[in-house]
């Protein structure tokens, strides 16, 4: 009698998915991010590690500058468990500074350098941060709050650091003499200034850290909607290096990863820069995309992998000028931060055959609380429509919304997903952290991910919606209900309710409707105030795009708002 493949798979794996890879225990590096990079570079010191507008860092003055700033930090009085804040765009000085700190055992905490002056103000609070590292153009919403918290040294990047010379001459014409700087004193210090500092420090600086000890606080909305800052350690991040060189074999020191997606991004942190520069590739960074573009970054760098969000896919699809762009050089293109659905996934396929791309997308998914993506379209399970399958070491299971109970192939449920890369929890939130952490019979830790989604009978995962009222903004998770919450305090507003709207590029933006107070009249004047009281407490993704007033917001049966009624 002949046996199914299938049954074979079922008595040799595990699960489905394992067939794919085979079955894989991964174990996590005993050792810092910091240590671990250093590690797998050891023998690679002369291959470029950065490029930054032509100009490129080898991975031995990479480690020299980092060395450097970690001294710098050491002669500021930073230690061991100290927070230092980056808010920073992808720049040279923001990655060299996320090693340093790093490497002398102390945590980077990451700001969005758009994020409003109280949203900069309540993240150096919750995370005690004691120094701050930021791109210039952020200086004046620092200024203004850098007092109300506990940090007693702001340094001042600009983008021009390290930009060729002529380059950066351009830009300090064009750009940097607009913004206010101030020049070494107590409270700040430029870039310069500050590295100065590591080069008269002595000592060793190297401090051992654990797998499970923490190194970085990223920022999520949770599954309740409010922004929460997420602890993820060393070995949450180093073990998806392991795992993505499972998925994708292909990859080593003589590729370049287009490097646009942020670092405050928890997909451009660990997937887009501490993924390549850990196998030794190259990283082509990019402070600020411009769609328009696309095909000279594509032209000039010639990357082999580019990884992004949908947004950035769009881009590319509507570029005019990439007709005649050829990408046939490209290894790997990769979708994350949000879901591709499956008509624009194959009009991408058929775009990157078209331009001579011997590969179809690929898709991730996951989140911050898992370090990012933690399920991958790669060997062969990147069906059209699906997200992929588990990276080695996770699981996926899907369980019914009604009860919780474990849900068959093909039927829908919540995601649920264990692993190596769950995080440690977040910061100081113990109940949202019971919340969102569930702890099974066998002691393994499942994250509710609050989406929709199943699983086939291979294993690979197909999402389907968001549980949580959640809108995706440029690859941004944009929360409505903190919208409402910051809209609220404004003195004018008695009730609000926000929604998302399709955008063509953006794939969603925030549109609010709100309920003015009896005593209060519309006008121009008030539009206009309350237009700016956002955009003083909302970073600029989280800006609604409309704004509607009415004499009232409809309600379910049970009182609370209707916010079905009012997409409808």
């Amino acid at each position: 009698m002949k046996i199914s493949e299938k049954l074979i798979n079922r008595i040799k794996y595990k699960h489905p998915w394992e067939k794919f890879y085979g079955r894989r225990k991964m174990k996590v590096p005993e050792m810092s991010l910091y240590e671990y990079l250093y590690k797998c570079n050891e023998n690679n010191l002369d291959s470029v590690a950065i490029n930054y507008f032509g100009k490129k860092i080898t991975y031995r003055s990479f480690f020299k500058d980092i060395d450097t700033c970690a001294r710098a930090l050491r002669s500021q009085g930073i230690r061991e468990g100290d927070v230092v804040s980056l808010c920073m765009a992808n720049v040279p000085e923001a990655v060299i500074s996320f090693y340093a700190i790093n490497k002398i055992g102390a945590i980077s905490n990451m700001i969005h350098p758009l994020s409003a002056e109280e949203e900069i103000k309540k993240s150096l609070i919750t995370t005690k941060s004691v120094m701050l590292i930021t791109i210039n153009v952020s200086y004046k919403k620092v200024k203004n709050i850098i007092e109300d918290t506990s940090v007693y040294k702001s340094v001042i990047v600009s983008p021009k650091d390290s930009m060729p010379f002529l380059l950066g001459v351009g830009y300090y014409l064009t750009e940097d003499r607009k913004v206010s700087i101030p020049t070494n004193s107590e409270k700040f210090m430029t870039w310069k200034g500050f590295m100065e500092k590591g080069l008269n420090y002595g000592g060793n600086v190297l401090v051992k850290r654990a797998k499970d000890q923490a190194c970085v606080i990223l920022h999520s909305g949770g599954t309740t909607g409010e922004p929460k800052n997420i602890l993820l350690s060393n070995g949450n991040i180093n073990v998806v290096v392991k795992q993505a060189k499972i998925l994708l074999p292909d990859t080593n020191s003589t590729d370049s990863m287009l490097s646009i997606l942020p670092l405050f991004h928890c997909f451009g942190l660990v997937e887009c820069i501490h993924f390549p520069l850990c196998i030794g590739a190259s990283v082509i960074l990019v402070p600020k995309f411009d769609a328009k573009r696309f095909d000279k970054l594509i032209t000039k760098y010639r990357p082999t992998i580019i990884p992004g969000v949908p947004t950035l896919f769009e881009a590319m699809l509507s570029n005019d000028h990439m007709e005649n762009v050829d990408m046939s050089n490209v290894k790997y293109v990769v979708s994350g931060g949000d879901s591709l659905n499956a008509e624009k996934n194959d009009a991408i396929n058929k775009f990157l055959k078209k331009h001579k791309c011997h590969h179809n997308i690929i898709q991730g998914y996951g989140m911050t609380e898992t370090s990012g993506g933690c399920v991958f379209g790669g060997l062969g399970s990147d069906i059209l429509g699906s997200v992929g399958i588990p990276l080695p070491g996770n699981e996926v299971k899907i369980v019914k919304i009604d009860d919780h109970e474990e849900a068959s192939f093909g039927e829908v449920g919540e995601i649920m997903i264990t692993g190596p890369t769950v995080m440690m929890g977040y910061l100081n939130n113990e109940g949202a952290t019971n919340e969102i952490l569930e702890k099974d019979r066998k002691g393994k830790v499942w994250v509710h991910t609050g989406d929709l989604g199943y699983l086939n009978e291979d294993g690979v995962l197909f999402f389907v919606q968001r549980l949580k009222r959640m809108l995706i903004v440029s690859g941004y998770n944009v929360y409505p209900s903190h919208i409402e919450e910051v809209l609220m305090k404004h003195p004018a507003i008695d009730a609000c309710g926000v929604i998302g709207i399709p955008h063509p590029y953006k794939v969603q933006v925030p549109k609010a409707f709100i309920v003015l107070k009896s005593d209060v009249k519309e006008t121009a004047v008030l539009r206009q105030d309350i237009k700016e009281y956002c955009k003083k407490n909302l970073a600029v993704y989280m800006m609604p795009k409309e704004f509607v007033f009415k004499e009232s917001l409809p309600k379910t049966m049970i009182g609370k708002i209707d916010y079905k009624n009012l997409k409808d």
